[in-house]
């Protein structure tokens, strides 16, 4: 069984499978993107309610030299875009890394990312529809036009504020003294109807914009790369405004002290930040979209994360010295910094082109979970409608059609902080395997050519060397540290050191490439800074998925009775 659970795809009967179109009988998608395309997508991706929500919670929290935790986040990410610029570039198909994984480690690991892969791309796009219907809810606000409070929000968020108002109003406080957040979700539940004694909230907007990106999705991919295109233009002019008028009004003491709270108070942020950078490794899912994908995908990958990075710590340092971080704990820090300067037609476009930024992240996403179920369901892992290509707009038609629906209904009703979390896990988890996927690939003697390889640099003494070096500095700036790893809180972070012990010994007697090291080594160490409560939700998705596959796709999959496997 061990030997079927880590059957392989060759890469050549992956490409073979794609150049024939293994989907149905309507043929093969359309290849019509470019890198400029590839880079605005992944900009579209990248730049959404990470930039203009998130980074005031971040800020909040790191104050200033939240800047460091966003340089060596972007660090993580470059090692796993290197890595995924080298699959991408050898085995360009749609499955991103579900096929990469499918390559380098077999079936069973294949299953568990593309399953993981549902966390980034349909949970993480639950997660931005309910960020954009909540600054849709506050512009309608501003303009005049009042949402009733139980249509724009969760149930459990609208539960929670009622308690937690109620408990204030009985200690003697009043509506007036409290937050307005905590009010507006008081007001939801206390507003709500009553269907057999069931309140009845739900956050409608986010349903409305997950229906419209689903639709533009289902008709093409020219529409898609046209409404990214014209949405990255827009909101890149809106950064520039930011960032021109901003700097105009930096008051340098207010980057003073430069890290506030500490270390610790800039790894608070580790969700919130690397939330932000979720998206470039999505444009691989394109693969079979683009006009040369073996060239144009690396270099789409690289320019818009480095693109993305310059914006986000020049952003973070505008922030920062417009206003006192202790400010900038709120869900609209870019469009506060303006209106504390009185300047409300410039806050004003900051909000709107939120909706904007949000919206193309939503579109990405949208375009990227059915590329990989339809990646699986070549292989037999799900059944066969979830590649049928539509007829006439030559895309993933069903599989489209139930992303939307996956994570129209859900934002309906979760709430945003369990879905960030989970959506930051998720993405983490599948930028180690392909850190490590590449480390297998670059030791198979008969692998194809490729247009792009992660530049190699023996890693035998380097990494033995800041392996030590990490123990040392660690156990020398914190004492105690180690002894306090062991509890149920610590659990990920001696996973952390225990994985990092393993590949620095493979370093060591395997010569293994120093770059992807680095970015399995970094991408792990910020999985590890969640919390144990996560992680467990992490292994209970991963646990259910692992029910689906031995439910199905082991017995249906191509390779049960197939010779390519080896």
């Amino acid at each position: 069984m061990a030997n079927s659970l880590l059957r392989k795809k060759s890469i050549d009967k992956i490409l073979a499978d794609a150049e024939a179109g293994l989907s149905d009988s309507h043929g093969s998608l359309n290849r019509v993107l470019g890198v400029r395309d590839l880079t605005f997508m992944g900009i579209a991706a990248v730049i959404g309610a990470g930039i203009f929500s998130s980074i005031g919670k971040a800020c909040f929290d790191g104050g200033p030299g939240v800047i460091f935790l966003y340089i060596f986040t972007a660090i993580a990410c470059g090692f796993a875009a290197l890595c995924y610029a080298e699959f991408a570039s050898t085995v360009p198909v749609s499955g991103s890394a579900y096929t990469y994984s499918y390559v380098a480690f077999g079936e069973i690991f294949a299953w568990i990312i593309g399953w993981d892969l549902l966390m980034e791309y349909a949970i993480g796009n639950i997660a931005v529809a309910i960020s954009w219907s909540d600054y849709f809810t506050g512009l309608m606000n501003n303009a005049g036009f009042h949402i009733p409070a139980w249509l724009t929000m969760d149930f459990s968020s609208a539960h929670a504020g009622f308690n937690e108002v109620t408990a204030a109003l009985t200690q003697g406080q009043t509506l007036q003294q409290l937050d307005a957040g905590m009010v507006n979700r008081y007001s939801a539940w206390s507003e709500a109807p009553q269907l057999f004694g069931f309140h009845v909230i739900m956050d409608l907007p986010a349903l409305f914009i997950v229906a419209i990106i689903t639709s533009i999705v289902f008709v093409g991919i020219k529409e898609s790369r046209s409404a990214s295109n014209i949405m990255v233009m827009i909101k890149l002019a809106v950064i520039f405004l930011v960032i021109v008028l901003g700097a105009y009004y930096v008051q340098p003491e207010n980057w003073s002290p430069f890290t506030p709270n500490g270390f610790g108070g800039i790894l608070k942020g580790v969700s919130a930040v690397f939330f932000a950078y979720i998206g470039f490794d999505a444009i691989s899912t394109t693969a079979e979209e683009c006009k040369n994908p073996q060239r144009d995908l690396p270099r789409g990958m690289i320019y818009s994360l480095i693109i993305c990075t310059v914006l986000y710590v020049t952003l973070a340092l505008i922030l920062t010295g417009m206003v006192h971080y202790t400010q900038l704990n709120v869900g609209d820090p870019l469009a506060l910094i303006f209106e504390a300067r009185g300047m409300r037609v410039v806050s004003g476009i900051v909000a709107v082109s939120a909706l904007v930024a949000t919206a193309s992240v939503l579109l990405v996403f949208q375009m990227g979970q059915p590329r990989i179920w339809m990646s699986m369901s070549r292989d037999g892992l799900l059944p066969k409608i979830f590649s049928r290509i539509h007829p006439v707009y030559k895309t993933p038609s069903f599989s489209t059609i139930l992303t939307g629906i996956l994570v129209a209904v859900p934002a309906l009703f979760l709430n945003l902080d369990v879905v960030l979390a989970l959506t930051s896990i998720g993405t983490l988890f599948a930028f180690v395997l392909v850190c490590a996927g590449v480390l297998v690939l670059q030791k198979q003697p008969d692998r194809p050519g490729t247009k792009f390889k992660v530049p190699f640099v023996n890693a035998k003494y380097i990494v033995p060397v800041l392996f030590i070096a990490a123990i040392a500095i660690t156990a020398y700036a914190i004492p105690g540290y180690f002894q306090g790893l062991f509890s149920i809180e610590g659990f990920p972070m001696i996973l952390f050191w225990v994985v990092a012990a393993i590949v620095t010994v493979l370093s060591y007697t395997k010569e293994f490439s120093l770059i992807p090291v680095l970015g399995l080594v970094s991408c792990f160490y910020l999985m590890a800074q969640e919390s144990h409560t996560n992680w467990l939700r992490f292994l209970l998705w991963l646990f259910i998925g692992l029910i689906v596959y031995f439910a199905y796709g082991y017995r249906k999959s191509k390779l049960a009775t197939s010779t390519v496997a080896r």
